[in-house]
């Protein structure tokens, strides 16, 4: 097959600005500079005319590049924030939900240059940078595959059931129709060429080209997270209840013989005993704890690797505490989920994942009982962002004679779903001399390396 193309949607606003910083084709003509296109009642204005879709193309696609105003990026995230973007390729503008989306059409390979830089820090090693541009190859192609799936078969995709005792939820791609991927964390975090990428992130591109995970004879879903606090979620507790026989509970380290220092993935074998982290007892033991696993370091050199600066500001993961008195509990699960509970009573684990992240969690209020999940909508009802994980036992304080708490202590493990590779075990791993298909089949478990085109 031919390197494909993406289509990624960037920014999504009643009125877009951007300059064509080299010229680009429309319509048969050439024009470059500063450009204003407007959401008018359904359609596109642009210099007085109205358009139901427009597409910029750049007359040398290896070159020309053009700079978008105002883009955000962190979009509800702690760091939220907004600047300008300079992406290569082209540039679609569509209408959607009442505002106009600004698409950039590129080829995947490029692509990929651009989400390594922004995903990964340019201290990274080649062995990190290459099997993160593996997976990142594979889930953004596995994603596409997916989108044609659901498109062609007008498949009924639903992420969430409701009763009147149970609200799960879950956050994946089905909220975008007209393009392949967003640029922010949802999907992957692309920001163009705004940013330099560097000379290291080029060669692990170069040196697994066409690259992708399989398994069964499909392309993995490679799903990341930056850290899964010492053991691997599965991923039907975090999404649609198709389990992934690659993406399996496993402990986050290997054990390999010293006498041969062979750090290849046949001459390891996985950290075994991971206790059933989905029962209550066993979760608690080891959230209160720090077991040993590649992602259990504090080491600012390796975390620089994968953390960007803004990213750097938390230290705590692989175990973290957050602290709530009342007031502040209940008026944050009400202005994230809408829910008026009242005072909150308890937090209750109802069902957990292989990595002890709660997928199910009853919050019991004075005014109303609803069991929430999955792992994302118990993180996003509990943080004014997203909390850290949805690994967490609860603790209460100052509990009033009526049963009412004071206080409540999370004290959690790990960053993130937990599911596949875990960025920070990652980055341990490449630093202790594993290869980049030592480091990728250690988080797909069973899955195989193949090359899909030149």
């Amino acid at each position: 097959m031919k390197e494909p193309k993406v289509h990624v949607g960037i920014l999504f606003e009643p009125q877009i600005e951007f300059i064509l910083l080299n010229p680009y084709r429309i319509n048969g003509i050439e024009i470059s500079g500063k450009q204003v296109v407007t959401y008018n009642e359904g359609r596109i204005l642009w210099n007085g005319r109205l358009y139901d879709e427009l597409l910029f193309e750049p007359v040398n696609e290896a070159t020309d590049a053009f700079e978008l105003l105002d883009v955000t990026i962190g979009i509800n995230f702690h760091w939220e924030r907004k600047e300008d973007q300079r992406f290569l390729g082209s540039l679609k503008i569509i209408v959607e939900n009442k505002k106009l989306t600004g698409i950039n059409v590129i080829h995947v390979e490029d692509y990929l240059t651009s989400v390594i830089s922004s995903e990964m820090s340019a201290t990274a090693s080649l062995e990190l940078l290459k099997a993160h541009a593996v997976i990142s190859r594979s889930w953004l192609l596995a994603q596409i595959h997916k989108n044609k799936e659901i498109t062609e078969t007008q498949a009924e995709y639903s992420a969430f059931t409701q009763t009147d005792e149970e609200l799960i939820r879950w956050y994946d791609r089905e909220d975008h129709t007209r393009f392949d991927v967003c640029a922010d964390d949802h999907c992957q975090r692309y920001q163009g060429i705004t940013r330099a990428s560097t000379e290291i992130v080029k060669q692990a591109i170069a040196a697994t080209r066409g690259q992708v995970l399989t398994s069964d004879g499909k392309i993995c879903d490679a799903r990341f997270s930056k850290c899964c606090g010492g053991a691997f979620e599965e991923f039907q507790y975090c999404w649609e209840d198709t389990p992934h026989p690659y993406l399996r509970k496993q402990r986050d380290f290997r054990i390999f013989n010293p006498k041969t220092c062979d750090l290849s993935f046949e001459a390891t074998r996985p950290g075994g005993g991971l206790p059933d982290l989905t029962d209550e007892q066993e979760a608690e033991t080891w959230i209160r704890t720090s077991p040993p696993a590649f992602c259990n370091t504090t080491n600012k050199r390796i975390l620089s690797q994968v953390l960007n600066n803004y990213d750097q500001e938390t230290t705590d993961f692989y175990r973290w505490k957050m602290e709530y008195t009342q007031e502040e509990l209940s008026a944050l699960i009400l202005k994230r989920s809408g829910i008026d509970y009242g005072q909150i009573i308890d937090l209750v684990p109802i069902a957990r994942g292989t990595s002890g992240r709660l997928w199910k969690l009853k919050i019991v209020g004075t005014k109303r009982t609803l069991t929430i999940g999955k792992e994302l909508e118990i993180r996003r009802t509990l943080s004014t962002s997203h909390l850290y994980s949805s690994a967490f036992i609860v603790g209460k304080e100052d509990v009033s004679p009526e049963g009412i708490p004071g206080r409540f202590i999370l004290t959690g493990a790990g960053w993130g779903h937990g599911v596949g590779l875990c960025q920070i075990g990652a980055a341990v791993m490449g630093e202790e001399g594993y290869k980049y298909d030592a480091i990728l089949l250690h988080y797909y478990i069973g899955a195989s390396i193949e090359k899909l085109y030149d």
